[in-house]
């Protein structure tokens, strides 16, 4: 069956669902395989809990009713997705970074919805299945899409740019993610560019942070200067006002206008440069964009801080790399707040300078002065073999030491890879 006809049945029933345990009367189920699953064998179960039909890739299948069977699930999914976001039109402005994309694609969201009907990935969903999905739910009204696309491989972004086909691109940062794959920061800087290559042949525009300058090489290398929008903090005015311990929140001036954010770290301050410069280009309102950035209320282990009954919690561990680990220990080792306690998680995905890496931020760590430290997985307790900091294993036993030391009147950072899953371990503290 052509995507061209496949289309006409997603008109019909819009719902898109990958997740069998998640289907809703008149959606349409795609059998998806993964490592450890075949979403064919759940393509009876979705049309018997109300799925209008399937698509399926099993042709042991075929012939069965209300399925239709094509050669790969994934790749029609995604091709459904490019034709739908071709039919629809919509301005499309793709995100990538190291770290923090989601972070400023929230707030670019917040700050461009005060003008248009904006869709926009939900959560964290950036991969070859999220972006999809994301613009499959695209509907006619919306007049403008922002993508969050991430990456660990070579060649991932132009995938996801060839299926989202963005009018506007931004690479918020370059930092020290994925380097097994990547081997260097030029690996990740390649990868990243590879959002910018695509633009470059489309004539598409993008959004150039002046103040990184392997950022802006990139830009030289694929883009014509006329389809550059640069920007900087000097282009706004922009000063950060010094937080204390009473007020540890994100708070600068911008274009004499100040603005407190709710989120914690001062280099957080790139994340809010991008958002505002798209703002500017699509003339938003100075006040329009400082509210919406005031607005945003960071979630999912991001940035957060959490006040428990015991202990002040600077939640920020949904993934990690040297770079962002970095950044999030040197704010926290210059607030200005008694009792500091530490708990870090491994660093995944380095490669050969995994060691290397984690030797350099215990090496922080020591002359930080910080001596309350817990540290979870392996790298971590290779690379602190020499300290009197306390290790574990993973998660769990990191989890039974608390049970048996009750921890209060402290400041955590909490920092680590997301397969650590440290954020298990907030209702202990």
């Amino acid at each position: 069956m052509k995507i061209s006809d496949i289309y006409e049945i997603f008109k019909k029933y819009p719902d898109i669902i990958t997740d069998s345990r998640e289907v809703v009367t008149g959606s349409i189920f795609v059998a998806l395989k993964g490592d450890t699953f075949d979403g064919n064998k759940f393509v009876d179960s979705a049309l018997e809990k109300g799925a209008a039909c399937a698509i399926a890739d099993d042709k042991s299948l075929s012939g069965k009713e209300r399925i239709i069977i094509v050669d790969d699930a994934l790749k029609t999914l995604q091709d459904l997705a490019a034709y739908h976001r071709k039919k629809l039109g919509t301005p499309v402005l793709a995100i990538t970074g190291s770290n923090g994309k989601t972070t400023t694609k929230e707030l670019v969201y917040r700050i461009l919805s005060k003008k248009f009907n904006v869709a926009v990935t939900e959560g964290n969903l950036n991969n070859h299945i999220g972006v999809p999905k994301t613009l499959l739910k695209m509907k006619i009204d919306n007049n403008f899409a922002v993508i969050e696309m991430g990456t660990n491989h070579f060649g991932e972004i132009k995938t996801l740019c060839q299926i989202a086909n963005p009018d506007f691109g931004l690479i918020n940062n370059i930092g020290k993610a994925h380097l097994e794959f990547f081997g260097n920061i030029d690996g990740v800087a390649k990868a990243k560019g590879e959002l910018f290559e695509f633009l470059s042949t489309n004539n598409g525009k993008i959004f150039v942070n002046k103040d990184i300058d392997i950022i802006s090489k990139i830009a030289e290398k694929y883009v014509n200067k006329e389809n550059i929008i640069p920007y900087s903090r000097q282009n706004y005015g922009i000063k950060i006002i010094s937080t204390d311990s009473e007020n540890p929140y994100l708070q600068f001036v911008f274009n004499e206008i100040g603005v407190c954010t709710k989120l914690t770290g001062k280099y957080n301050i790139e994340n809010v440069l991008s958002a505002i410069a798209t703002g500017k280009y699509f003339n938003i309102p100075d006040a329009d964009i400082a509210a919406a950035i005031e607005s945003y209320n960071p979630d999912n282990n991001r940035s957060q801080k959490i006040e428990t009954r015991q202990n002040i919690l600077y939640m920020d561990a949904y993934n990690a790399n040297p770079t962002s680990m970095q950044a999030s220990l040197l704010n926290f080792i210059n607030q200005n707040v008694t009792n500091k306690m530490l708990i870090l998680g491994d660093m995944r995905e380095l490669g050969a300078g995994s060691k290397a890496e984690h030797q350099n931020i215990i090496q922080m760590i020591i002359e930080s002065k910080i001596n309350d430290v817990l540290l979870v997985g392996d790298c971590f307790e290779n690379a602190a073999q020499n300290t009197e900091f306390k290790c574990f294993k993973n998660v769990d036993d990191c989890i039974k030491y608390l049970c048996g030391n009750k921890i209060s009147n402290r400041t955590i950072l909490i920092k680590g890879s997301h397969g650590i899953h440290l954020e298990k371990i907030e209702k202990y503290l």
